[in-house]
């Protein structure tokens, strides 16, 4: 199923995105080895066992890239031009492996683009919940989104 159209979207509209996702201990070692983030609190049980936390943290850019990725299939997939950026980015609770991740995500603004007669902007605001109900992550994403192809044109 392809993402939706500019004019699809209104604010206020919210997607409970049926994909879910485990993390495993290998997604966290693969994500922070390949961004080259040598946190011990990520790869080295041994030290995370010493923290707080009594176990590894699963890399919080990694949770951001699953949560904007899970909203995809639903809002963005084959609609998209380009994320124009992400902000008020929040981690309010750790991730750890093994925790499954679920994501909704809302509608919160929509503009006509200036430059781009084919385009235009909307504003997503996701959450990243995990299997107990607890926000683990949360932001504000700004997506430049096709808009319906005009027929005959």
């Amino acid at each position: 199923m392809p993402g939706l159209w500019y004019e699809e979207f209104h604010v206020g509209q919210t997607f409970e995105h049926p994909i879910t996702r485990s993390v495993t201990e290998a997604d966290n070692m693969l994500f922070s080895n390949m961004t080259l983030n040598p946190q011990p609190l990520h790869i080295d049980a041994n030290y995370a066992a010493g923290t707080e936390y009594g176990r590894p943290l699963v890399n919080s850019l990694f949770t951001l890239g699953l949560m904007i990725g899970i909203s995809v299939h639903d809002t963005t997939l084959r609609t998209t031009i380009a994320n124009l950026g992400m902000s008020e980015v929040n981690f309010p609770a750790p991730v750890f492996p093994g925790d499954s991740i679920r994501v909704v995500t809302r509608v919160q603004a929509l503009r006509e683009s200036r430059s781009r007669p084919t385009a235009g902007l909307v504003t997503f605001r996701h959450q990243a919940f995990n299997q107990h109900g607890v926000e683990v992550a949360n932001c504000v994403r700004l997506a430049l989104m096709l808009k319906r192809p005009v027929a005959g044109a």
